[in-house]
């Protein structure tokens, strides 16, 4: 069974504390010590888990899950957290953790979490179908009406943002938390840009159209009865 994991963690003692445990336990660990540092190693490295710390400087704990959610990166995610409301546990979740751990923890809790994690291995890939409209994240392929569309990276993550939330307003911030670097300034007729191309490979040589503009708030696809 693969062991390797990703601490993220801003607290560098406690990263160390953990991931000298963890090696002790024969797991291969590496350690991001911020959220724009850990969401770079996660999208681009192969992870049995991920450790992640809610309250991180640069991007926070939650906007880390929901950008690989909408990625399409499906390792299991165990958050580390000293907030421990019922709304903060739900959001964790929510946004596409597994599982929540709240400090402090004990190391011997924290291993038993983490083996129930690699033990399901990683979610299966998200099928995504709104009425002809399918996404297959395994394969990042986007159908419509048994056709697929030719869509750029930054095109998909935001189809499957506006998939994953179907049938509800997503806003233009919440766009940018998700498809882009949310420290990055992104001009309004960017996202409006990016927007236009994905309706035109997806929505304009059909009668029922899938994305719509809520004037004020963000975007919406429609679900199809």
């Amino acid at each position: 069974m693969d062991k390797s994991i990703l601490i993220i963690e801003d607290d560098l003692e406690m990263a160390k504390v953990i991931a000298e445990g963890l090696k002790e336990e024969d797991y291969v660990v590496s350690v991001a010590y911020n959220g724009g540092k850990g969401l770079e190693m996660a999208s681009t490295g192969a992870f049995s888990a991920i450790l992640l710390d809610v309250m991180l400087p640069a991007l926070d704990g939650y906007t880390v899950v929901r950008q690989l959610r909408a990625r399409g990166n499906a390792t299991p995610i165990l958050m580390l957290t000293a907030l421990d409301s019922t709304g903060d546990i739900v959001t964790g979740l929510d946004a596409g953790a597994e599982d929540y751990l709240t400090k402090p923890f004990s190391f011997v809790e924290l291993l038993a979490r983490l083996r129930a994690l690699t033990r399901r291995g990683k979610p299966q890939p998200v099928h995504f179908r709104i009425g002809d409209l399918v996404m297959d994240s395994a394969s990042h392929t986007v159908m419509r009406n048994g056709s697929q569309a030719a869509l750029t990276k930054t095109e998909y993550m935001l189809l499957e943002v506006l998939m994953r939330n179907a049938g509800h307003v997503v806003s233009r911030e919440e766009i940018v938390r998700a498809v882009w670097n949310s420290r990055t300034a992104i001009e309004q007729n960017s996202i409006d840009a990016v927007v236009k191309t994905l309706r035109a490979k997806v929505d304009q040589e059909f009668s029922e159209r899938l994305i719509h503009t809520v004037r004020g708030f963000g975007y919406k696809l429609a679900r199809m009865v």
